[in-house]
């Protein structure tokens, strides 16, 4: 009786970390879908991976097993999120303060005097004459890591496929197309912010992407694929909690039944 409760135990544990697993991923996609319809917006991946055994996990071999169990595994979890830099599609609006990158790179933008990127380029001029996003105000940096101060009354902006900003064909400053070396140490920081996972500054490269003026680039979020997840996840997350009910039957059945025996 005693192996019966423990493998009931094991597989409740089982079927609750899928279940968890599917919720966690159910939420990732739920956020996707949410920003449809943000600009830049970079999709998150959560996938999984499986889990092992306690004694092979966490290096205790020197325990007590039952190698029946351990064959099982340990279920699955959640492994670390990734995000997809698939370029969304890019629109135009003919605005002249509206900039999409096309191709690969990142608009390099003052995080609190840290550099930060983002893929959104709608940007504007605040009242300091500073050109910054504005759905953020956050400062957009140029390939000399300054802000770009712009004077709207000197004539009409002209932004040209390798970032350089003109007014009467003079140079007034150069956007930056920055990338890094390697973009799986980037989290999301809110904002459309990606900085370093690691909080130590990025090591800054040049992208090798094309300023488009009067367009932005919109969310890379594909609709359909992500209510498809969606529901699958959802269906997981039922099929293991309803395991988990079964196996609780189960085992008020064994133990109502033994005990009575007894």
């Amino acid at each position: 009786m005693h192996r019966q409760r423990r493998a009931m135990n094991y597989g409740i544990q089982i079927s609750a970390s899928g279940a968890l697993t599917s919720i966690h991923q159910q939420d990732a996609m739920s956020g996707n879908l949410a920003n449809l319809g943000t600009a830049g917006f970079k999709p998150i991946f959560a996938g999984t991976q499986f889990r092992q055994a306690v004694r092979q996990e966490d290096g205790v071999f020197n325990l007590d097993s039952n190698a029946m169990l351990e064959r099982l595994g340990a279920g699955v979890l959640s492994a670390p999120n990734r995000i997809n830099f698939a370029q969304g599609a890019i629109e135009l609006t003919n605005a002249p303060l509206d900039v999409a990158i096309d191709g690969s790179g990142f608009f390099l933008v003052d995080h609190d005097g840290e550099q930060a990127l983002s893929r959104d380029g709608r940007l504007t001029i605040n009242e300091s004459g500073t050109l910054v996003q504005s759905a953020t105000g956050r400062a957009v940096l140029s390939s000399s890591n300054t802000p770009i101060q712009i004077d709207p009354q000197q004539g009409e902006i002209v932004i040209h496929s390798d970032g350089l900003i003109t007014q009467q064909d003079q140079i007034v400053g150069q956007l930056a197309l920055a990338d890094v070396p390697d973009r799986s140490i980037l989290k999301k920081h809110g904002e459309g912010l990606f900085v370093s996972q690691y909080g130590t500054p990025l090591t800054i490269q040049d992208g090798t992407g094309a300023f488009k003026q009067g367009a932005f680039e919109g969310s890379a979020v594909n609709e359909i694929d992500a209510i498809m997840k969606i529901q699958s996840a959802s269906r997981s997350a039922q099929s293991n909690i309803g395991m988990i009910d079964m196996q609780n039957q189960m085992m008020d059945r064994t133990i109502n039944t033994f005990g009575r025996i007894a």
